[in-house]
């Protein structure tokens, strides 16, 4: 393969992967704990929290910390697989490229 080719194929993969990340950054992914939940979108900003004011007892604070803490990290794992899953096929086992 000379380098002309093999500077096209970079180019093409380049595209895909910017595509394949754009994609990534306008979908929503939504944590949730018992009473609260959490949507973050692509690029990790928390776009809306929701809690269930029916179940929530306004002395217990703490534990509604806790709750959206715990709905938080869950939408950001979603995310990251999400992230793994498309762009795995780029980095080829490298993780953290993203």
């Amino acid at each position: 393969m000379n380098i002309q080719a093999m500077m096209k194929q970079a180019q093409k993969l380049q595209k895909e992967m910017t595509e394949t990340k754009s994609k990534i950054d306008g979908m929503e992914f939504t944590g949730k704990s018992s009473i609260v939940a959490v949507t973050v979108n692509g690029k990790k900003e928390i776009t809306k929290v929701k809690i269930d004011s029916n179940q929530f007892d306004g002395d217990d604070i703490e534990m509604l910390e806790d709750m959206i803490m715990i709905a938080v990290n869950d939408a950001m794992k979603q995310v990251d697989q999400e992230i793994e899953n498309k762009m795995g096929k780029y980095t080829q086992g490298m993780p953290g490229l993203f």
